[in-house]
């Protein structure tokens, strides 16, 4: 925008101020020619009788008649009998000029073509307006008329010219761009040009600091870099200073959340101890054949098993959601987390004779906090094993494209019904089959929360990750997460 402001607005400007110079510059030439008409009427009076006139009469009668910065000629062509051309002779000027300066002077005249012109003006008796320019004594002259006076004798012809430094602030006589007006106009739009291009890339620079310094908390933790001793600006002081309170803010949070959940699951484990610990004493008080009492015992250690699951997750979330904050992002290789994974869940779910499938790309790195990528990895395979039956398949894909990282699992499950599909991700929510409970009510508890710490922990990746049922049968899981490593 700014590149396009700074071409647009000289050509605009330009061409607004030459138009106005233009009407000036023809304002003030038909001025000195009516100047100049008007000395030559003043002067033909005298001409009729020059013969009589002293030597400096018609010198001295050109400088009372001159104006400051006019410039005057008086030259004659005496008529000739037989009809034979004739040249015009110097009579005076205003100011004077020396015999030495005399020369030069009808040079120059003979140079720009004002002598051939003398006789056209006489032929036609009307005024002839020239312009042109030369140096005479370091003066710039400029050419404004050459006016005829017809006398008994011959022709006489005022040439008027006028110092050009005298003609107000136009460009009378030279092109509109050599006025010391556009230049000096162009001088300060080039050097506006300039402090808006340096400024412009100060602030980028400062930005493009604040950047590197914003990537540098988020793969190596808070308290690694701070804004202010990177700024340069004093104009970003203020706004620095505010990002490493934040910073400092998101660093005591971290350390909040740390000591509350372990605080919080310290006060919940020793409760449950005592209870487990009771338990076990007073089942061995009930009768055998008190199927009621049996029951109500296994039911109380069934959820007994299913609250310490919960205190032991809630544990586990709130630390690694301070790591999150301060922990550092390391390079980690997804290949070999993803091959780990796929060993472990082999070994858990060989009960069931599942097969593993396995497309994953060598050499495939993500920035991300360690064990992290463990955590997502394992969620997602529990669940697919969750919900597969014997002698299926479960097939991993991981693949990397431009700056994309994609990693797929796929089970051949019952699927999820497409109406709960957009509530996977949710906390707390689960939909598995009763068949998966053993039937005596001890089997393992599920709190819903895998595939909702899976979403928490991608998104703060900056990746996304998505569920779909898959045509011939099952879920399908898709994580896609920065690969710009």
């Amino acid at each position: 925008m700014l590149v396009g402001i700074f071409v647009a607005l000289p050509v605009v400007l330009y061409g607004e101020f030459e138009k106005a110079d233009r009407q000036a510059r023809n304002l003030v030439a038909e001025s000195l020619r009516h100047r100049g008409w008007l000395i030559a009427q003043a002067v033909a009076p005298l001409l009729d009788h020059a013969e009589t006139l002293p030597g400096q009469a018609l010198n001295d009668q050109l400088e009372k008649l001159a104006d400051d910065g006019t410039i005057l000629k008086l030259m004659f062509r005496p008529n000739v009998r037989n009809g034979a051309a004739s040249d015009f002779y110097f009579m005076a000027s205003a100011p004077r000029l020396s015999a030495e300066q005399t020369g030069p002077s009808l040079d120059l005249l003979a140079q720009h073509g004002i002598l051939r012109s003398l006789s056209d003006s006489c032929s036609w008796d009307k005024p002839v307006e020239i312009r042109y320019q030369q140096r005479v004594s370091g003066a710039e002259e400029v050419l404004t008329s050459i006016v005829p006076i017809t006398a008994r004798q011959g022709c006489w012809v005022l040439v008027s010219a006028t110092d050009s430094s005298n003609i107000l602030s136009t460009t009378y006589g030279k092109p509109f761009w050599q006025s010391d007006n556009v230049r000096m106009a162009a001088v300060i739009y080039l050097g506006l040009a300039l402090l808006t291009v340096l400024l412009a890339l100060n602030m980028r620079g400062a930005l493009k600091r604040f950047r590197d310094v914003a990537r540098d908390i988020r793969q190596s933790g808070a308290g690694t870099a701070t804004f202010a001793s990177r700024n340069t600006l004093p104009e970003l002081a203020g706004a620095a200073a505010e990002f490493d309170m934040m910073v400092d803010d998101m660093h005591r949070v971290a350390n909040d959340i740390r000591r509350t959940t372990e605080d919080h699951a310290h006060s919940v484990k020793a409760p449950l101890a005592v209870i487990r610990s009771s338990l076990q004493t007073l089942r061995r008080s009930i009768p055998e054949d008190d199927q009621r009492g049996q029951r109500s015992a296994q039911l109380i250690d069934s959820a007994l098993l299913r609250l310490s699951s919960l205190v032991s997750t809630a544990q586990r979330l709130g630390n690694e959601t301070a790591d999150f904050i301060e922990a550092p992002k390391l390079r980690i290789e997804l290949t070999a987390v993803v091959a780990d994974g796929l060993r472990n869940a082999r070994d858990i779910s060989s009960e069931k004779n599942i097969r593993f499938v396995r497309n994953i790309e060598p050499n495939v790195h993500v920035l991300a906090p360690h064990g992290i990528m463990d955590v997502i990895t394992e969620n997602i395979l529990d669940n697919a094993i969750g919900f597969s039956p014997k002698d299926s398949t479960i097939t991993t894909t991981l693949k990397k494209s431009g700056r994309q990282i994609e990693l797929r699992i796929e089970d051949e499950g019952p699927g999820i019904d497409p109406a709960r599909l957009d509530h996977v991700f949710e906390r707390h929510y689960s939909y598995r089959p009763a068949k998966d409970e053993s039937s005596d009510g001890s089997g393992p508890a599920h709190a819903g929360l895998g595939l909702w710490i899976v979403q928490r922990y991608v998104e703060a990746l900056g990746g996304r990750v998505t569920a779909s049922n898959r045509p011939s049968g099952g879920l399908c899981v898709t994580i896609l997460l920065p690969g710009n490593v």
